[in-house]
């Protein structure tokens, strides 16, 4: 029966994101699966070898790195592949940050890039768009190429062009200690969630001797980047860069980061927060020191593998300011995706090879055994594997109570854009630059690059 319920709420989940999100429309259902118990035994034999292909090193980059939830379903499909083909997968995978990011474009400046790349989709492929052969040029020479996808859900970069086929999307949300709160005697935030209650939670969690937020500002600033300032928007304003500091939207990134600093100003942040590592902070969490913590849908493998008490932690929805965007309205959408290179793609021996990497990696039997409970573009949906823990249904829970979604903000803005924002989100908390500042110099720089 459980396993009933965790199907219908894959259903729901998928429906819900996708009623407020116009850029993923089309998706279909996603469910969670166990990747802890996944052998080579469970994955197709979508590869056969060829009887006179001369084996190739196929050099692969993705962001299947550290303690993401897809680093073993990942790397459990291209040992599969390797072994029905004969090829070997050169993998140099890491965790996406902005050092990977920047460590992905001086490659292809260098003429290092690899065959094949799962990579962002949007401005962030701006740089490197010439040096990716888009899905349609693949599909002349390839016409079953990403046959299994719906394109309507496959997502398309701002050159209008589709570069990458899809494993599944991702949501940004909250995650909460149960333990800390119940000991600093806060109760776990619901769907009516607002700032002012935050606040004073948060107030009350110090009080309690807890970190009220584990978030390094030094390293991963981003997720509260993306929730202030949404506070100050709506789900169809979210993702649009400002024009300028004229435009209205801009006002509402001032808004967001003066939330940020008064977050720091008022102790919530460990004490650490300007020079500590992402993964140092989740340590507190981890420990049971640090009560809410913003991440991505693909953090729950790494509390379910690393926290004391798995079991006592939640998702939740991240609080509102009382303005246009609903607690319950969540950053979502397929925003990554394998792709092609031209190197790989004009070399004989390895163009075939890399077609039938992406088409195996993005098969319906690979994708149904990542460990998350996300959205796919998949035409058939994905494959129901095993029961949900705990944290996991509260996800699906949570993410099916959604009354909107919003495409990531921060994927908008050009990399130098970004860089340069979160490089400065905490000078801002400082005081030695105001918000103004850094969100003129951010929309300068964006604009000039676009």
């Amino acid at each position: 029966m459980k396993k009933v319920v965790s199907i219908l709420l894959a259903v729901l989940l998928t429906a819900a994101i996708f009623a407020g999100c116009s850029d993923t429309s089309g998706a279909s259902n996603a469910v969670q699966t166990d990747s802890s118990a996944l052998d080579n035994s469970t994955l197709p034999e979508t590869s056969v070898p060829t009887e006179n292909a001369k084996p190739v090193d196929l050099v692969v980059v993705t962001s299947y790195g550290g303690d993401d939830a897809g680093r073993v379903p990942y790397e459990a499909a291209f040992r599969e592949w390797e072994d029905n083909t004969g090829n070997t997968v050169m993998d140099s995978s890491a965790n996406a940050n902005e050092e990977w990011k920047s460590r992905v474009l001086t490659d292809f400046q260098t003429g290092a890039e690899p065959d094949v790349l799962f990579y962002f989709t949007g401005p962030d492929i701006q740089p490197i768009a010439d040096k990716i052969v888009p899905i349609d040029e693949i599909r002349t020479t390839y016409p079953d190429y990403a046959g299994n996808m719906n394109d309507a859900s496959i997502p398309v970069s701002p050159d209008n062009k589709m570069y990458g086929v899809p494993v599944y999307g991702n949501w940004e949300a909250m995650f909460a200690n149960k333990k800390v709160l119940a000991e600093a005697g806060v109760d776990v935030p619901g769907a009516d969630y607002t700032w002012s209650q935050f606040l004073a939670d948060c107030e009350k969690i110090k009080e309690a001797g807890f970190t009220p937020i584990a978030c390094s500002l030094y390293e991963v600033p981003h997720y509260w980047f993306e929730f202030s300032i949404f506070n100050y928007g709506s789900v169809a304003t979210h993702s649009t860069i400002p024009s300028g500091m004229d435009d209205p939207l801009a006002q509402n990134w001032v808004n967001g980061l003066n939330d940020i600093k008064d977050l720091y100003e008022r102790g919530y942040f460990p004490a650490n927060t300007m020079t500590a590592t992402d993964p140092e902070i989740w340590q507190l969490g981890y420990d049971n020191k640090a009560a809410f913590a913003a991440d991505g849908s693909w953090k729950v493998a790494g509390i379910l593998s690393d926290a004391l008490d798995p079991d006592e932690w939640v998702t939740v929805y991240v609080p509102s300011n009382g303005g246009t965007r609903k607690t319950t309205d969540m950053v979502a959408g397929i925003s990554m995706g394998y792709m092609i290179t031209r190197k790989a793609w004009d070399d004989p021996e390895k163009q075939a090879a890399a077609v039938d990497f992406i088409n195996h990696m993005t098969s319906r039997e690979v994708i149904s055994t990542f460990n998350q409970f996300r959205m796919t573009a998949l035409k058939d949906g994905v494959i129901p594997m095993g029961d949900l823990e705990p944290l996991q249904e509260s996800g699906m829970e949570m993410a099916n109570g959604s009354t909107g979604a919003a495409f990531f903000l921060g994927d908008m803005l050009t990399p130098d854009a970004r860089a340069y924002m979160m490089e400065n989100i905490k000078n801002v908390c400082t005081g030695s630059m105001t918000a103004e500042d850094v969100v003129t110099k951010t929309l300068e720089i964006h604009h000039t690059a676009s």
